[in-house]
């Protein structure tokens, strides 16, 4: 018989799933399925996915990043988008999100569920209107849950759904307007429905049925933040934490069925609110793995919030959030090409890294102690396969050569490294 992995962890059984996480994480597999049982722990595996090998986020695991692609009505190549999706695979991406708002989706969502090992998500009221052909108005709640089903027959391994942008939320944000209101894309297309229909969300109102279909197909629920902060003056208002408050009511729900649950998390946010943001979402959710965009730590710098968001990912990570959503240098401009998503990744890649170091997660210092023995000794191919990204450090190397092969151009004689190596062996220094 068919269990989800929260049901197989909770009844003492062990999936392939489970045991290719474990090995990847170095951690033991009753600590893996004690976090499973627990929903401290996610491991997001569609039973129709049948070329994936597990993964796991939340507790005690090693810091996620999400890889968002997927065709716009302006940018709509999917030779471009499967490029990224490669390229997310290769540089070391935990799961990829088809975010595709164009035509006919399905094609696509195929060809990353059926071709690659990660978790595939996806956001499915991104693909309603092109599923149903019906302008917004004249959508039913059927249609809603109907996408649902599809994508999760496909074999997508956790959706979004901004199931807390009910009705109550709508009335809120109109007494209580925002700098920002609404950025989320799924929670304002929601909003828009519910104001030209006068219904509840579907979601919510169906929120049994939701978790039918997840729990026929061990789809994990992504629990969209529909009122995330899309701007720091934002960040912790009324909006947002009524929003979560409603996510963990949600979330005991869900995990009754047996569904697994991940959390989502702002945003904009100034640094000195992030640790709280990240204790009230492991309070108020129950302890349910936490998933945030960025934060970006501050509003002004378009083409470079690949930075303000790392700088907020480390911070997150480091209080304990374990699944980070990379942005690119295109963030609020464009569709990013696929330089950005490098981009984007590397920066993910160091905030996850930096906040592994920092919650002391095992095995993470050995890569930074490897790479310091490698300086130390100035072995630079080492140093290269080492390096997070190879190809670039390997490219400023090339770029300008020194004189003398055990130096760089930075410091040439005076290389602190090599000085103290010779002084250490009693060698004698030059110059």
């Amino acid at each position: 018989m068919f269990q989800t992995q929260r049901a197989a962890a909770r009844s003492g059984s062990t999936t392939r799933f489970m045991e290719q996480a474990v090995r990847r994480e170095g951690v033991s597999l009753e600590v893996l399925r004690t976090g499973l049982a627990e929903g401290a722990i996610a491991l997001p595996a569609n039973r129709n996915h049948a070329c994936l090998e597990g993964r796991a986020v939340g507790r005690g695991l090693t810091t996620k990043i999400n890889v968002n692609l997927g065709v716009s009505r302006d940018c709509a190549c999917l030779d471009v988008e499967w490029a990224k999706a490669d390229l997310s695979v290769r540089m070391g991406a935990d799961a990829i999100m088809d975010l595709s708002s164009h035509g006919k989706t399905a094609p696509f969502r195929k060809r990353l569920i059926q071709e690659l090992p990660l978790p595939i998500g996806t956001v499915p009221v991104y693909d309603i209107l092109g599923f149903t052909e019906l302008p917004l108005e004249k959508l039913t709640a059927e249609h809603f849950l109907a996408v649902l089903e599809r994508h999760a027959e496909d074999g997508v391994d956790f959706v979004t759904l901004h199931v807390g942008a009910n009705r109550r939320m709508l009335e809120r944000l109109k007494k209580h307007p925002r700098t920002t209101q609404v950025v989320s894309r799924g929670g304002s297309l929601m909003m828009a429905w519910m104001q030209a229909t006068g219904r509840e969300n579907p979601y919510h109102e169906h929120f049994d049925r939701v978790l039918d279909i997840c729990a026929a197909f061990d789809v994990t629920l992504s629990l969209g933040d529909a009122m995330r902060p899309g701007s720091t003056a934002d960040a912790t208002d009324g909006c947002q934490i009524a929003e979560l408050i409603e996510l963990g009511d949600l979330t005991k729900e869900a995990w009754k069925r047996e569904v697994q649950v991940i959390i989502e998390g702002p945003g904009h946010m100034a640094l000195n609110e992030i640790q709280a943001n990240v204790l009230l979402e492991k309070k108020l959710c129950h302890g349910a793995p936490f998933y945030v965009l960025g934060p970006l730590v501050t509003d002004v710098a378009p083409g470079y919030d690949h930075i303000t968001a790392a700088i907020g990912g480390a911070v997150a990570g480091a209080a304990g959030a374990d699944f980070l959503c990379y942005v690119t240098p295109a963030e609020h401009l464009c569709l990013p090409d696929i330089g950005d998503v490098r981009e984007g990744l590397v920066a993910s890649r160091i905030a996850a890294h930096a906040a592994d170091l920092a919650k002391g997660i095992p095995g993470a210092r050995n890569w930074d102690d490897a790479m310091s023995r490698a300086r130390q000794t100035l072995d630079w191919e080492a140093m290269f396969s080492l390096a997070l990204d190879p190809e670039k450090p390997r490219s400023y190397r090339e770029r300008s050569r020194p004189t003398e092969e055990d130096t760089c151009t930075m410091c040439g004689d005076l290389c602190a490294m090599r000085t103290m190596n010779r002084v250490l062996d009693a060698e004698p220094v030059a110059g």
